[in-house]
């Protein structure tokens, strides 16, 4: 389950910013995941809960933006939205496209006391 070192990885940065910024409790943290990025997002929650036991963003609200897929297809020479990846081109069919957007992750934003 990759959503747990995920989940590690957003306690290291909120922990890194607390440091760097001063605050002591952080109340949401709101991320940005791209559709095609391969994670579940109840999996992500399950963990995001149980890694942030004992931190500076215990019992804190995991806010998740959705990001559409994008991708540039090599026929239409033009960037398309896709819902997955490997998905045909919408536009003219062809299976030539490249993923330019939707597999992101990052963390936005975070919501402090």
């Amino acid at each position: 389950m990759h959503e747990m070192s995920l989940a590690e990885g957003i306690r290291q940065i909120v922990e890194d910013a607390g440091r760097r910024q001063g605050f002591r409790k952080v109340k949401t943290v709101v991320l940005e995941i791209g559709q095609l990025a391969a994670l579940e997002p109840d999996s992500l929650r399950f963990c995001f809960d149980l890694v942030m036991k004992d931190s500076i963003a215990e019992g804190a609200v995991l806010q998740i933006d959705s990001l559409p897929g994008r991708g540039w297809c090599a026929r239409c020479a033009e960037t398309v939205p896709i819902a997955a990846l490997y998905d045909a081109c919408p536009r003219c069919g062809s299976y030539q496209v490249q993923a330019s957007g939707g597999t992101e992750m990052r963390v936005k934003e975070l919501e402090i006391e």
